[in-house]
């Protein structure tokens, strides 16, 4: 079987894009639509050697997508988290990475003609629901192929994406705050508890401070194999809290996200690079299912712009005072990738109505890949 996909890197990660009619040749069912795709990438591999995944929870991404002229928005995807050493794929999150790749991807493919400057594309995430808009230049209604525009965490120039969650809260449990409070305390093995602020924006997301789990983000080069179990219950325990499963479920790995944060300090990042204090207004490290992020996942990164303008919670108490005017704020969020900077709109009220960051991506491959077994 055959099934035509595009490979485009989205910021630091990577996707396959399928057009929804193709893959509907294949796959009459969603069921029959995440069998194709585990195969497709060789999933129940660790090293996904049989298939075109990338071994990585960042380069294991694929998304489904539909255009929708007459809709509200430009298109409807479906992303899909494909697993890794299993033959697996969930559903239950968004990648705002992915949709700097679709944004590009629909300008590539004629989906939204070129405008005479720049051409925006409106996006509807099925698997949240949320609504995302990607723009991208088109100076005389030239489509871009390459660009210069780089992001932390990818030394590949690409072409710039400008990408924008809009009301990027509650589309997964219906609310903001899912516990109805802007901190908590989760139970955890031999009775311990720990405090955390759990959000649902850009997707669903728990965050605790680094020093209470004994992480040290000083320095973001260790791989924390010693604190993955802790980590892992941490997010199963919060996944419960949240209502994102019941208590017979089993525990899913890509959501909700899982964030250390810590106050800005001098810190060093992955690549052995010194950053400095006063360039970040606080520093995170996020789990990507089974392993530290490299980066920060454009959906946890709106999750974190999001809880740093709630009173109380763990995120605002970490964060460095902004002399930014009211509506809108730049946050800089020290990763292990470097300082990924977003802005934050918000209304009156203090509500966040949107969360922008500046992307880049770039078409990779077009390919037909063989998919070693047919869906029943």
């Amino acid at each position: 079987m055959q099934l035509r996909g595009q490979w485009y890197r989205g910021g630091t990660s990577k996707c396959w894009l399928f057009d929804a009619g193709d893959v509907a040749r294949h796959a009459a069912t969603r069921d029959d639509v995440l069998a194709l795709l585990a195969d497709a990438f060789g999933a129940a591999d660790s090293r996904q050697l049989d298939g075109v995944g990338g071994g990585t929870s960042t380069t294991s991404k694929a998304a489904v997508i539909t255009a929708t002229p007459d809709g509200p928005a430009d298109l409807e995807y479906l992303f899909a988290q494909v697993g890794i050493g299993q033959a697996t794929v969930e559903l239950g999150s968004n990648c705002g990475n992915c949709a700097t790749a679709i944004a590009l991807f629909a300008v590539q493919n004629g989906i939204v003609p070129a405008g005479d400057v720049a051409t925006r594309v409106t996006m509807r995430n099925l698997n949240t629901g949320a609504v995302l808009s990607g723009t991208v230049a088109t100076p005389r209604r030239r489509v871009p192929t390459s660009g210069q525009a780089r992001v932390p965490g990818s030394t590949a120039p690409g072409v710039p994406v400008r990408l924008s969650f809009h009301a990027p809260w509650g589309q997964t449990t219906g609310a903001l705050l899912p516990t109805g409070s802007a901190s908590d305390r989760l139970p955890l093995a031999r009775g311990a508890a720990v405090g955390v602020t759990m959000v649902d924006a850009g997707a669903p997301a728990v965050f605790a401070q680094a020093s209470d789990l004994g992480v040290d983000l000083s320095s973001m080069t260790a791989p924390l194999d010693d604190r993955m179990p802790g980590l892992l219950e941490l997010r199963a325990a919060a996944g419960l809290a949240m209502g994102l499963r019941a208590p017979d479920d089993p525990p899913q790995h890509a959501i909700p996200k899982v964030g250390l944060v810590a106050p800005p300090a001098p810190y060093t990042a992955a690549d052995g690079s010194h950053v400095a204090a006063d360039t970040h207004d606080l520093r995170v490290r996020m789990l990507s299912m089974f392993a530290p992020h490299p980066a920060i996942g454009l959906t946890s990164a709106v999750a974190v712009s999001t809880a740093a303008t709630i009173p109380g919670s763990l995120v605002a108490r970490s964060l460095r005072p902004s002399p930014d005017a009211e509506g809108t704020r730049r946050l800089r969020i020290g990763t292990p990738a470097g300082v990924v900077t977003t802005e934050v709109v918000t209304d009156a009220d203090g509500a966040v109505v949107e969360v922008v960051l500046d992307r880049a991506a770039r078409q990779l491959a077009v390919a037909q890949i063989e998919v070693a077994r047919t869906v029943a």
